[in-house]
């Protein structure tokens, strides 16, 4: 409930620097009264004369003093039209000057989040026009019958479907990373089994994709077990393995390596392809980027949310040196 307070004495007075000159001049004034009232009588030329001095300079020093508050006015007039380039001069080490570099950090925060708005509807539209537009031309081919709805026709149908159905959900993934409303459901588990079953679902979709990977499994030690959400983890490395399928060689191989310790879990994805750059290997953890030789489909978002689950585990994920691409995630005990 709200308490309703006294309005203040100056809220009235619409100018920052008539309150300054009001500031200086209420207490003077006030100190003369009380100095008149003790020996009767005050020059009057002078009291006014060192009045008007009072509030003139009081007005020049607010000037400059109040100038911050102008721009911002002025800034966040602009930024209610969509324009965040705007910046106040922050020179001044008192209140004001910490509240005009605290604004241009908000213009700044601003600015960046509305680039990455349009980036994501434009990224967004571009990844779904893609599918839409492949799965038109298979069913209007189909329908004038330049096409037969036979097995061929339909797996190309349905391969733009699942692309459809995967960004969709990487998307709603998305938007609850934002949200920060998905927890974990720790739990332990066996760490072999979690990844045969990654493998498998892997080299269905590779080779539905027509990718010809082979896959192999290295658990150290046998029987290995962690402490992780396993379905976000499952999560994690389906990620990982369609990155390494859609970036490795034809016909190439790719292990995963699987380290289980008092200290936590260590995974790692290892592919034969040429690897990344050094200056790309936090940029790839960005969303909607995609290597060059990417195809099939990717949409950018995989690796971004891998990411995401790894550092809600408290864990780190990282391009490390190796033979090929090699990505590791590390995940602490318990």
């Amino acid at each position: 409930m709200l308490v309703e307070e006294l309005p203040r004495p100056l809220d009235p007075v619409r100018s920052f620097k008539l309150k300054m000159g009001i500031l200086l001049i209420a207490p003077t004034t006030a100190g003369w009264a009380f100095f008149w009232s003790q020996i009767g009588w005050l020059p009057v030329r002078s009291t006014i004369g060192v009045l008007l001095i009072v509030l003139f300079v009081s007005q020049v020093l607010a000037h400059g003093m109040t100038r911050p508050l102008r721009e911002m006015t002025a800034s966040a007039r602009a930024m209610r039209s969509g324009d965040y380039s705007q910046r106040v001069r922050a020179t001044a080490k008192d209140e004001i000057g910490e509240l005009a570099s605290a604004f241009n950090r908000m213009a700044a925060d601003l600015a960046a989040a509305d680039q990455q708005r349009r980036e994501l509807i434009a990224n967004v539209s571009h990844e779904l026009r893609t599918p839409i537009t492949a799965l038109q031309a298979v069913l209007e081919n189909v329908v004038d019958g330049v096409a037969a709805a036979d097995g061929p026709t339909m797996k190309t149908a349905l391969a733009q479907t699942e692309r459809l159905g995967r960004l969709v959900s990487e998307l709603l993934d998305l938007s609850k990373v934002d949200a920060g409303v998905l927890a974990l459901n720790r739990e332990e588990f066996e760490v072999e089994p979690l990844l045969a079953d990654v493998v498998a679902e892997a080299q269905v979709a590779a080779t539905a994709g027509k990718r010809s990977v082979r896959f192999a499994v290295h658990v150290s030690p046998p029987g290995a077990t962690a402490v992780a959400d396993p379905e976000r983890l499952h999560q994690v490395v389906v990620n990982l393995l369609d990155n390494a399928a859609r970036h490795g060689p034809a016909n190439g191989r790719v292990d995963v390596l699987a380290r289980s310790s008092a200290d936590g879990l260590v995974v790692e994805v290892v592919d034969e392809g040429p690897g990344i750059a050094r200056e790309d290997r936090e940029r790839i953890f960005e969303r909607f980027t995609r290597g060059e030789r990417a195809g099939g489909g990717g949409t950018g978002l995989g690796l971004n949310i891998a990411r995401w689950v790894v550092d809600l585990h408290g864990g780190s994920i990282a391009v490390v040196d190796g033979p090929g691409c090699r990505i590791r995630v590390t995940l602490p005990a318990g």
